[in-house]
């Protein structure tokens, strides 16, 4: 897990998977050692939004957009079948692109225009079309985060998460390479890699 700002990391910690206890560790460590947060962008992890807002109440919050458009492209796929979901695709390929009044208004238009056919349900009673239903509740619960950065732009909020994301790779790939180093090598090249970065 990697905490960074301008182009550089300023906390990291090496874990089995990212739990939000350790977010929390994160961010109490680094407001401890006097660091204020203008905004902050992240993937979408769920609970960090909530985490976030209680511990750093007054921060804008930026949901990464590559993060909600591959969201949505879980549920969707590439080519989604139906044409409500081709309108979603539609929408969510411009969402860097316009603004949030516009975005909603879209939105609010495919949810209604579509209402009935979202609650078609099988011989099972369960609902028929799921994936969209979990694809319009992702966009609707995330909306107030996915246009901060137009809200706030004196503070150049980045809209993705891919300055962390981009390096992940080249880390990667350099960790890769020694992979015969012991457990306590390869934490002191990690960390020797993080801290140049």
């Amino acid at each position: 897990m990697i905490y960074r700002a301008s182009g550089r990391n300023i906390y990291w910690q090496e874990m089995e998977s990212e739990t939000l206890a350790i977010m929390e560790q994160g961010l109490c460590y680094l407001t401890a050692q006097g660091w204020r947060f203008s905004s902050i962008t992240i993937d979408g992890r769920k609970g960090a939004i909530s985490l976030i807002k209680r511990l750093l109440p007054s921060v804008p919050i930026q949901l990464c957009l590559f993060h909600q458009k591959a969201i949505v492209r879980r549920y969707l796929t590439s080519k989604p079948k139906t044409q409500c979901g081709k309108e979603i695709r539609v929408l969510i390929s411009f969402l860097a692109f316009i603004g949030e009044p516009l975005f909603l208004e879209c939105l609010a238009d495919i949810k209604n225009r579509y209402s009935e056919f979202l609650k078609e349900r099988n011989e099972q009673g369960q609902f028929k079309h799921r994936k969209i239903r979990s694809t319009l509740r992702s966009l609707t619960t995330n909306a107030p985060y996915l246009y901060t950065w137009q809200r706030h732009p004196e503070l150049k909020i980045p809209t993705t998460t891919n300055s962390c994301d981009g390096s992940f790779a080249h880390w990667k790939n350099k960790v890769k390479i020694h992979r015969g180093l012991s457990k306590k090598r390869r934490a002191k090249m990690i960390n020797h890699l993080l801290g140049k970065s």
